[in-house]
């Protein structure tokens, strides 16, 4: 195949917006042409998409709303994160061949205009499996250290709480917190799970919240002397029994709330006076605010991953049009670890 030569590409379009659940019927797989090659003269980049991610924010992206992100375009395809290969390249800091990670559209072939620097970051560290970049060394990991290392400002010996605990940032900030020396407990949705947060990841301790009727006794009994640092990914009454046993001067980082994203009306929290009782500190934050940190942050990978420091999981889906089942089975936990699609094998 010839740069220049059109070829079919196949895409997920998104249908309309959703209340609720998305169902796979929401992502509508078509086929397209594309040409294999930029416009003249443009700035733009043609990439063969490897590897997909499917993250929870995205089912913000299924609903108007006023989120972070901006909404999908009804009719047009999901868009999220990946890793490609570039094919052609009228910009100056990509070249043929050259493999990048960044947001591009649900396709076997994306072409970007004037890409923005950090929408689309070229992949220079290749001893690891290109998939990485979904997850370890994407955005789920940085999410994992800026909210654990800049937000949460941890202290070595201090007790550390994760919810949704086995999925890509979960996972991450619990080897984070002991490779600092802190007692960290996890939380996750599966006896598998569980076996893998205490055998594989390495946290002192973990639990199924399915099977646990009284949460803030539940915690109680991981945390006597109280929670240090939560790292908060599911909200409602997770949150609720967190701050019932929050330590006193703890810290919250905000990552996510996974159980509010498919609800109508979203639940309240009712003790929020504990925030003041025990003078605790609970932030909100966006990755994306702190790529500039993603330099600092990668050395410090490189270093844990020639140590042989940190475990990674990853739930592969083959193909493209396992992508919308894929992107559905997050909000079941269906997935044991990173939820990556394999697009077209390397």
């Amino acid at each position: 195949m010839a740069i220049g030569d059109e070829i079919s590409n196949k895409r997920i379009i998104f249908r309309d917006y959703i209340t609720g659940f998305p169902k796979e019927s929401d992502m509508i797989p078509t086929t397209d042409t594309i040409k294999l090659k930029v416009p003249e003269g443009s700035n733009s980049v043609l990439l063969k998409n490897l590897y997909l991610s499917c993250d929870p924010y995205m089912r913000g992206r299924m609903t108007p709303s006023d989120s972070y992100v901006p909404a999908f375009t009804p009719g047009k395809p999901i868009s999220g994160y990946a890793v490609s290969e570039v094919i052609d390249s009228g910009n100056p800091n990509f070249k043929k061949g050259d493999y990048v990670w960044g947001i591009v559209g649900w396709e076997q072939y994306s072409l970007i205009e004037n890409p923005h620097p950090m929408a689309l970051m070229k992949i220079d560290y290749t001893d690891v499996p290109l998939s990485y970049y979904t997850g370890i060394l994407g955005m789920p990991g940085m999410t994992a250290y800026v909210g654990f290392h800049v937000v949460a400002s941890p202290k070595k010996g201090e007790s550390v709480y994760v919810s949704a605990a086995s999925g890509a940032v979960g996972q991450l900030v619990g080897q984070f917190a002991k490779l600092m020396g802190c007692y960290v407990v996890g939380s996750a949705g599966s006896k598998e799970k569980v076996d893998l947060l205490k055998n594989k990841f390495g946290f002192d301790d973990a639990f199924n919240y399915k099977e646990e009727h009284d949460l803030a006794a539940t915690l109680k009994r991981y945390f006597p002397k109280g929670i240090d640092i939560y790292f908060e990914n599911v909200g409602g009454k997770m949150l609720e029994a967190v701050l019932t046993n929050m330590a006193l001067h703890g810290r919250i980082s905000v990552c996510g709330m996974i159980s509010q994203y498919n609800l109508e009306q979203p639940e309240g929290v009712n003790n929020l006076m504990q925030l003041i009782v025990k003078r605790v500190r609970m932030e909100g934050f966006i990755v994306s605010d702190h790529y500039h940190l993603y330099p600092k942050f990668l050395e410090m990978m490189k270093q844990h991953f020639m140590e042989g420091k940190l475990v990674y999981v990853e739930d592969t889906a083959e193909g493209l049009e396992s992508a919308p089942a894929a992107l559905i089975g997050l909000f079941t936990g269906r997935n044991v670890g990173k939820q990556v699609v394999r697009v077209v094998h390397e």
